[in-house]
């Protein structure tokens, strides 16, 4: 049977849609190759052509009315692909190529990702090593499926296997492990060795509250009342005397060599440390990586890149100190030999950074002997800074640079309500203008009565 040969416009391949036989083809007069082959689903685009090595080659440009498949793009994509033959390419083996690669990129597993490259950038990073750990603690079952496979029903499983156990996990633990996750799976996606992101939009269900969580929700960030103030500071002079006794103790039974407590200002980095918290409201991360080179006991302020937002601001902020601050760092300097740089608070172990953790045991110890409630954590001092300065009139703008907070809407989120009731005050102001509320009427009565 002899090709069928029409230029394949607009209009003929409108007709051909409708009255060509399933299977037959029509070849373009125009382009040598070109043709249009009737299907179950519509008009095929296609290019037939002859490889280096004499094999036979159809490549499919698209089907005609799908997507943005017109006889002219049709007409145009087959003149690139007849082009790349002219030059000894084979435009078909490209395409296979390149669905091979995305294959191979979407079959690559979580754990070869994981133990390559993710390895290599995580190892630059802070946290990169606990980052690591945890996927590979929390999703043991997934390391060996490949990336690209990873779905909505997984996480619903892992999430509801997590809470199911006799000792569920805390929300926030979950997660902080699952976007530890996603942060792989995104580095993978944005460097082109998936597809795409598989977990994109897909969130943790958050549980519901239960009654006594709703009752603790008011209490998360709160300031100490004036008691609470006392107490902390009580519970830090008894910290101090309870370790000078101590070595006294030591001193006094076998250990004469170690250094007499009795007339130091701090007897460790207990109390130095947690004023220094108390007093400029930072973050515990931003004191365990605080160094002498941030801070200018002169002109009394710190300048440093505040770690939690580092990704997002690089470059170092400024902080006033108050001369409470000043006068505790500048015993604390002079203490420790007046040293030009190096941690402020250096673990008194290994000298070096201390752990995320380190200072909840002696925040337990002085919280208890200054008998506050054991619901004051430590980060009660950074909402304390906050509150206290909100409460006292401090501008909220303020006070989120002082929080550096990355967005003041967060500042306003949990303090604003703080504030004193400026409004309030505003139209009392006015209301008292009024006759008979104290205003000019009550001038004039005033002194009517005087004369």
């Amino acid at each position: 049977m002899a090709k069928q040969t029409e230029k394949l416009t607009t209009r003929v391949l409108e007709r051909l849609a409708r009255e060509l036989p399933e299977g037959d083809e029509v070849w373009d007069s125009d382009q040598a190759g070109y043709h249009v082959r009737a299907g179950k689903r519509g008009l095929s685009l296609r290019v037939s052509y002859y490889n280096l090595a004499g094999k036979r080659r159809v490549l499919t440009l698209g089907r005609y009315g799908v997507g943005n498949m017109t006889a002219a793009k049709a007409r145009k994509d087959a003149g690139e692909v007849l082009g790349i033959v002219a030059q000894g390419g084979d435009p078909r083996a490209v395409l296979e190529e390149a669905r091979a690669e995305a294959e191979r990129q979407d079959q690559q597993t979580l754990r070869a990702y994981l133990d390559g490259p993710y390895t290599a950038y995580q190892n630059r990073l802070k946290d990169g090593a606990a980052t690591l750990r945890r996927i590979k603690q929390d999703f043991p079952g997934w390391l060996d499926k490949p990336m690209g496979s990873l779905t909505r029903a997984d996480v619903e499983r892992w999430q509801a296997d997590q809470e199911a156990v006799d000792k569920p996990r805390a929300f926030g633990t979950l997660k902080r492990n699952y976007d530890a996750l996603c942060g792989l799976l995104a580095h993978a996606a944005e460097r082109k060795v998936i597809p795409a992101h598989p977990l994109k939009g897909v969130k943790l269900q958050k549980p519901a509250l239960n009654e006594e969580e709703l009752a603790e929700q008011g209490a998360e960030r709160r300031y100490l009342e004036p008691e609470e103030v006392e107490a902390l500071f009580t519970g830090l002079e008894a910290y101090q005397d309870q370790r000078r006794q101590q070595r006294r103790n030591s001193r006094a039974h076998g250990k004469p060599y170690l250094s007499d407590l009795d007339g130091a200002a701090y007897v460790d980095h207990v109390k130095p440390w947690i004023l220094t918290m108390y007093f400029t409201g930072f973050r515990p991360g931003d004191l365990f990586g605080l160094r002498w080179e941030h801070v200018n006991l002169t002109f009394a302020t710190i300048r440093k890149v505040i770690e939690k937002t580092a990704h997002k601001r690089p470059e170092p902020q400024t902080f006033p100190l108050s001369s409470a601050a000043v006068d505790v760092l500048k015993t604390w300097h002079k203490q420790q030999g007046e040293p030009k740089a190096g941690l402020v608070f250096p673990s008194p172990i290994t000298g070096k950074r201390m752990s995320a953790t380190a200072m909840q045991k002696p925040w337990a110890a002085v919280r208890g002997l200054g008998g506050l409630p054991e619901d004051r954590q430590l980060y009660t001092l950074r909402h304390n800074f906050a509150s206290q300065l909100v409460m006292s009139g401090t501008d909220l703008l303020t006070v989120s640079k002082l929080m550096a907070h990355a967005d003041i809407q967060t500042t306003i989120a949990h303090y604003a309500h703080l504030a004193p009731d400026h409004k309030r005050d505003a139209v009392e102001v006015f209301a008292q203008l009024a006759p008979g509320q104290g205003g000019e009427t009550a001038k004039e009565e005033a002194a009517y009565v005087t004369a």
